[in-house]
């Protein structure tokens, strides 16, 4: 197997396997919106890495982690809904990202961003990658519980003693940390994707939290797996390629689910 397959087979499935589990948080939250407004908050990450020249992963991050911080913030203060917050960060960190790259000297491939590429991971990307979803699986996997609590009913988990506001920031950052390092993945535009479509197959053919998480990775990798055939066969996009072939599985677990209510 040529080594560049082999390395964007490795990315893909590592992203997979830690989008589910937090795929399933976004989708038990109703938080859909917010990973489109993390994809936009990734853009701005992009354009001040390259006005800055620092690390173009590291400046993604922070901007990511950024707007959550920012999220949480003004969820507390009474006022505007919650979906009225996040179109207000998605539209204007898209919109002063795109500014600021309009000042940059960089000949930028926006488009590689925007919607991944796959096949150009690098060593060094796969590191870090890697690093990343080992911190962020250890933090979930000690925090599952406590999430779990704050995600079912965030009442009984302030009775109970938690710390619901810290809580929630964790749940957003480790969110955060994925939607920027998949970046090389599926892009910016395309995470939130890879983020609820696998949890939403599984939610049919699952009856606990801990199986339907491990359900939605299983998806995402099989999905990754599906999207790298398809793009070495018929020469597609890598990113797409991978999104359209969770959109199948979904469909084909929409079909299987009527198939046994009926």
């Amino acid at each position: 197997m040529a080594d560049f397959i082999l390395r964007a087979l490795l990315a893909g499935l590592m992203v997979a396997i830690i989008a589910g589990p937090l795929g399933c948080f976004v989708v038990w939250r109703r938080m859909s919106y917010f990973g489109d407004t993390l994809a936009h908050s990734a853009l701005f990450g992009i354009a001040l890495g390259l006005l800055l020249d620092i690390n173009l992963e590291l400046a993604v991050i922070m901007a990511c982690m950024l707007l959550a911080v920012v999220l949480v913030m003004l969820e507390n203060r009474r006022g505007l809904s919650t979906d009225t917050i996040l179109g207000i960060l998605a539209h204007s960190s898209l919109a002063l990202g795109l500014v600021i790259i309009s000042f940059t000297d960089n000949q930028v491939n926006l488009i590689a961003y925007l919607f991944g590429d796959l096949l150009t991971v690098s060593d060094s990307n796969l590191l870090w990658i890697g690093a990343t979803v080992v911190i962020v699986l250890g933090v979930l996997f000690k925090n599952w519980n406590r999430l779990l609590t704050i995600t079912l009913h965030e009442e009984l988990a302030q009775v109970e003693g938690l710390n619901v506001l810290q809580l929630r920031l964790l749940l957003m950052m480790l969110i955060a940390l994925i939607v920027a390092v998949s970046m090389k993945v599926v892009g910016v535009l395309l995470i939130t994707s890879l983020l609820i479509i696998p949890p939403a197959c599984a939610r049919a053919f699952t009856k606990t939290p801990e199986t339907m998480s491990a359900f939605a990775s299983m998806v995402g990798c099989i999905a990754v797996c599906g999207g790298l055939a398809a793009s070495w066969f018929w020469d597609t996009p890598t990113g797409p390629s991978i999104v359209v072939a969770t959109s199948v599985l979904f469909m084909i677990s929409r079909l299987a689910g009527i198939g046994e209510k009926s």
